[in-house]
């Protein structure tokens, strides 16, 4: 690509989505669309009733979320809170940046999520015990008391 071509954030324009019940959402790869290598961007729209992801927090990446539309809730370790059309909020690395967010409201909501792009991430998820390690050749999540010896069949 040698001319930048602008994405749209108020197109009617998806890449994909999930349609799990309690997870339903549309996405749009900005980031990739705009050949971005060191910052992601992804546009979602949140169904009515329905969460983006497992509260969770990142050990190597910083997420931003930037509400474009609606009123979705926010759940940190501070609490909840709705959030409004314009609100920016910072997801830092560590326990201190866990988040989920979910669409309490009967409109969709319209969500930019920026973040950091690490080659190897490891996220925590507090409330079902588990651990996921991400990166361009693998992603694996297990639980927490999964663990195993480090030479745990290496005799």
């Amino acid at each position: 690509m040698t001319v930048m071509e602008p994405v749209n954030l108020f197109a009617d324009e998806w890449d994909g989505g999930r349609d799990r019940p309690g997870w339903k959402w549309r996405r749009l790869d900005v980031g990739g669309r705009l050949g971005a290598e060191l910052l992601g961007a992804s546009l979602y729209e949140l169904a009515p009733g329905e969460k983006t992801f497992p509260y969770h927090w990142h050990h190597a990446e910083e997420e931003w979320l930037l509400v474009l539309a609606g009123r979705p809730t926010l759940r940190s370790p501070e609490g909840e809170q709705e959030l409004r059309p314009g609100d920016a909020v910072a997801f830092r690395r560590g326990p201190e940046g866990a988040h989920l967010v979910r669409n309490d409201t009967a409109e969709p909501a319209r969500l930019l999520i920026l973040s950091s792009e690490a080659e190897v991430e490891v996220a925590e998820y507090p409330d079902s015990g588990k651990v996921g390690v991400f990166s361009k050749h693998r992603r694996l999540l297990v639980r927490e008391d999964a663990g195993v010896d480090y030479f745990d069949g290496e005799d």
